[in-house]
């Protein structure tokens, strides 16, 4: 296990490296935006469409969904309680943040990677699930909702035609069609989709380092950022560990739906909060804490359900 999480320290290394000395003037967020685009729009929808067009669909899939969903909806109702009563003195956009960070694992741009190098390549099925059938929906209309509502901004909240143009989504569903139908993939695409799957998690990981920062941090804020690393590294993987098993959940699937649930909070956030007008410098300092800390529990959550 030490040998993974080397390699996978060494990737986000590369990202936080580019942040801080900006080879060829060209600045972290900038490259970001381009790598994460790349993957979004055409990486990432390959892999989606190899996995779940080969990968055995069924009951397991349900019972992902729902471990993810009582996840996520536990964190995000305790998240709400916290900083709406012991928090009230902080701005309604800085809650926002660490609302929705404490709310959401990072569960493709770490979980592929993570479940990958420590349960095969079979477990690329399971973050994929977690990540289309749960986590992403619930950020494009809760998620979208609660920024709207705490944020500083003149944009109106459209859930619904936000959620239609995610293209691994629609890919997902796709495939899950393809899958059900029993029609076999073809030789050629497959090795085509493989060659685009195969970037998808070192570009991940490297623009996961360039989105991680520390400018925000300040003595004072790490109260407020204290309900965020409990809530994500540990409520949330306890709440899908009791869920999980309870639904029928067994094996490598559950081990794997235990460990989505135990990363970090989520990179796709920071978009939200650029455009709903919350604290992106809290969020993103949110991330940057949950990841370095990740990296020790992880491990632990790992051994725990093996």
């Amino acid at each position: 296990m030490f040998d993974v999480f080397t390699q996978m320290a060494a990737l986000i290394a590369c990202g936080v490296a580019w942040r801080i000395w900006r080879p060829l003037g060209i600045h972290a967020d900038t490259s970001r935006q381009s790598l994460t685009g790349l993957v979004y729009i055409l990486l990432l929808p390959a892999l989606v469409l190899d996995v779940l067009w080969k990968s055995p669909l069924g009951l397991d899939s349900i019972r992902i969904s729902v471990s993810a969903i009582s996840g996520i909806v536990v964190c995000m109702a305790l998240a709400w309680l916290i900083y709406r009563h012991l928090f009230r003195h902080s701005s309604k956009p800085t809650s926002g943040a660490l609302i929705l960070a404490a709310s959401f694992p990072n569960a493709t741009y770490m979980g592929l990677p993570v479940l990958e190098q420590l349960l095969g390549p079979e477990a690329r099925s399971i973050a994929i699930q977690y990540d289309l059938f749960a986590c992403t929906p619930i950020l494009l209309s809760l998620g979208i909702l609660l920024a709207a509502a705490y944020g500083d901004h003149n944009e109106k909240a459209s859930p619904f035609a936000t959620l239609i143009r995610v293209p691994p989504l629609w890919t997902a569903i796709i495939a899950i069609i393809l899958n059900a139908s029993g029609i076999p993939m073809p030789n050629w695409l497959d090795e085509w989709l493989g060659m685009l799957g195969i970037a998808v998690i070192p570009l991940m990981l490297i623009s996961l380092g360039m989105s991680l920062q520390w400018s925000a941090w300040k003595r004072h804020t790490l109260p407020l950022l204290l309900p965020v690393i409990v809530l994500q590294l540990v409520i949330m993987p306890l709440v899908v560990s009791v869920v999980a098993p309870g639904i029928g959940l067994e094996g490598m699937t559950l081990t794997g739906t235990i460990l989505e649930a135990a990363l970090p909070s989520m990179v796709l956030g920071l978009v939200l909060c650029d455009r709903y007008g919350l604290h992106t410098s809290f969020y993103a300092l949110a991330v940057t804490m949950t990841t370095a800390i990740s990296l020790l529990t992880i491990p632990f959550w790992f051994n725990w359900t093996t």
